[in-house]
């Protein structure tokens, strides 16, 4: 799998991340860093303990992470985390976008693990 083809299977901008970084090598770099990020784990963590101010810190991270790297899609259901989380809010609006976000980002580290073999590191 090229990057390329990973951002297509994360639903990714890859134009849009070369555009702004330049470089696929500091693109590949970046995108294989994404899998050592810890505020999924911290935004699950956060939601299931119902510390909603601290799922709102990393859905936020999430967000800007997905925004600078053009995972568009994990960026589109995080951002709408995001804004529900904010103020410390929850309910069944927050429930079902945590899913999303859950749903989005298992599609992208799947597509991330898949180029990884495929480059061989």
């Amino acid at each position: 799998m090229t990057l390329k083809e990973c951002y297509a299977a994360m639903g990714g901008n890859y134009d849009e991340v070369m555009g702004r970084l330049r470089s696929e090598r500091l693109v590949q770099k970046f995108v294989l860093k994404f899998l050592d990020d810890g505020s999924f784990d911290l935004l699950c963590r956060s939601m299931e303990g119902a510390d909603y101010e601290e799922a709102f810190r990393a859905a936020h991270t999430i967000k800007g992470v997905c925004s600078n790297l053009a995972f568009n899609e994990l960026l589109d259901s995080g951002s709408q985390l995001t804004e529900a989380l904010r103020g410390g809010n929850c309910g069944p609006e927050v429930e079902r976008l945590y899913e999303q976000v859950k749903a989005d980002y298992a599609r992208t580290v799947q597509a991330i693990r898949a180029f990884q073999e495929g480059a061989g590191g």
